[in-house]
């Protein structure tokens, strides 16, 4: 089995037009955040297909996928390093955790995060020390920063929420965007698991919390709530 299969599939279903909208919805201009990234305008869901089809895809090969500069090759390497994890023993789950996060600068948009980030990082460190989450909120990577927050999804899945807490924190002063947003979801995340938690965040930071960040984490609740909080 081999990436080039892989790539030769996804080739097949290469829509120009389709990459074109891709491209200007992924910021990928100068100066804007997905720069110079290139797409084959390929559909997630044929993307997905496709990962299932070829979850025995040596992690050799996988690296090949992870190395392109077209955008669906790297997606879809990391829905197949996913869909290995979810069947791997925890030999084969600690030995893809660290091949995901050895190529850690491959997963470098919103999209490529979000998919995978909770179910191996996230996942793996469950039980483990999470000292390599603060690594990457600290970092100066952008994805990397996203990435730490968005793999603590997986601790909120457990009802694990102060992980969470600490590094929506610890990304308060954040200048980008794309982490107000992240942040701001994993607080709306915290608070349909505890209500009571994600209002003593808000109550504390609500006034320091970028816009965005506040708008994404009141998204649930009540009107009045919403107000209460907006109103600085």
């Amino acid at each position: 089995m081999k990436a080039s299969i892989v790539k030769a599939e996804l080739n097949k279903m290469a829509d120009p037009i389709r990459a074109r909208v891709s491209r200007r919805y992924f910021k990928t201009g100068p100066g804007e955040y997905g720069q110079g990234d290139c797409f084959l305008g390929v559909r997630v869901p044929s993307q997905r297909i496709i990962a299932r089809q070829f979850v025995g895809l040596p992690l050799l090969e996988v690296e090949k996928l992870l190395k392109s500069r077209w955008h669906e090759y790297r997606l879809t390497g990391i829905l197949i390093l996913v869909n290995k994890y979810q069947i791997g023993t925890d030999e084969q789950k600690k030995e893809i955790f660290t091949f995901y996060s050895d190529h850690l600068e491959a997963v470098n948009n919103w999209d490529l995060v979000d998919v995978s980030a909770h179910k191996i990082i996230g996942n793996y460190l469950k039980d483990k020390d999470r000292r390599f989450l603060y690594y990457l909120a600290d970092s100066d990577n952008l994805w990397f920063r996203r990435s730490s927050i968005i793999a603590t999804f997986a601790f909120i899945d457990d009802g694990d929420l102060q992980e969470t807490i600490q590094l929506a924190t610890r990304l308060l002063k954040d200048k980008h965007d794309l982490i107000h947003k992240a942040v701001g979801w994993a607080i709306r995340e915290v608070g349909k698991k505890d209500p009571l938690i994600a209002k003593k965040f808000l109550d504390r930071y609500h006034s320091e919390m970028p816009r965005t960040m506040l708008r994404y984490a009141l998204e649930k609740f009540s009107s009045a709530e919403r107000q209460h909080y907006l109103k600085r």
